[in-house]
């Protein structure tokens, strides 16, 4: 506990060189959904997320919510409830299934006429759409977002699509927008990824243009499914974006 402590103190892994060429294939990615290799998903939902709640919706209603790479995250059916337009994006079909069965939710479904072989489901209440499609969204027409929340998005998006993956994130949101973003620091050399480890520096790199930037908090998540990675210790930074 003492290490972990020392690096939610200090400065960051040295080497950030060392997966900048890992690439990943949507091939891949759907293998983990059909392999059951999904121990990125939170029955609870994220805990950082629920603390600072009030801070990212700051008491506002009707807004649209963006979650990017969703999975079948319970959180989408927790601000439907709360009366928010929720919107998502999935490269795997059999995640964007799970969540309407999980939650108990009846669905349509549709293709997306802009992007060959994607499709939208939507729930029956009108209030949550998944797109079933890579991050070609600007043609799929989705849309501008009052808040996005990036957990398990930009860890996952290989290291060298990370420009144009936050370039087409910021093209998506509204005037006075709120975004949280959840990003992961541990040894590089012991786990080649995903999740992909990103420093504060390229947080900043990528966002700090349009963004002010807040690291909310930094916790220790080491979990002994962890040691699969070959590392002892993990740590999420929690940061928000507003507009600047």
């Amino acid at each position: 506990m003492g290490d972990s402590r020392a690096l939610l103190d200090s400065e960051e892994y040295p080497n950030t060189e060392a997966q900048k060429d890992r690439v990943l294939t949507l091939e891949e990615w759907q293998e983990k959904w059909v392999n059951h290799k999904t121990g990125f998903h939170q029955e609870q939902g994220h805990q950082l997320l629920k603390k600072y709640l009030d801070t990212f919706l700051k008491g506002e209603k009707a807004l649209r919510v963006f979650f990017p790479l969703c999975g079948k995250a319970v959180e989408m059916k927790w601000f439907a409830d709360r009366g928010h337009s929720v919107v998502g994006v999935e490269i795997s079909e059999l995640g964007i299934r799970d969540f309407f069965m999980e939650q108990n939710l009846s669905y349509s479904e549709e293709p997306i006429m802009e992007i060959p072989g994607a499709k939208i489901f939507k729930s029956s209440s009108g209030n949550i759409s998944l797109y079933c499609c890579n991050f070609d969204l600007p043609r799929a027409n989705i849309g501008k977002f009052d808040r996005i929340w990036d957990r398990g998005a930009l860890v996952a998006v290989n290291p060298s699509d990370r420009k144009r993956y936050s370039d087409v994130m910021l093209s998506l949101t509204r005037p006075g927008f709120r975004y949280l973003l959840s990003v992961l620091s541990y040894d590089p050399t012991k786990h080649a990824g995903p999740p992909f480890y990103v420093t504060d520096e390229e947080v900043k790199k990528l966002f700090g243009s349009v963004c002010n930037i807040q690291c909310l908090e930094k916790v220790d998540v080491f979990e002994e499914r962890h040691k699969s990675w070959g590392i002892d210790q993990i740590i999420e930074r929690l940061y928000l974006f507003t507009e600047k």
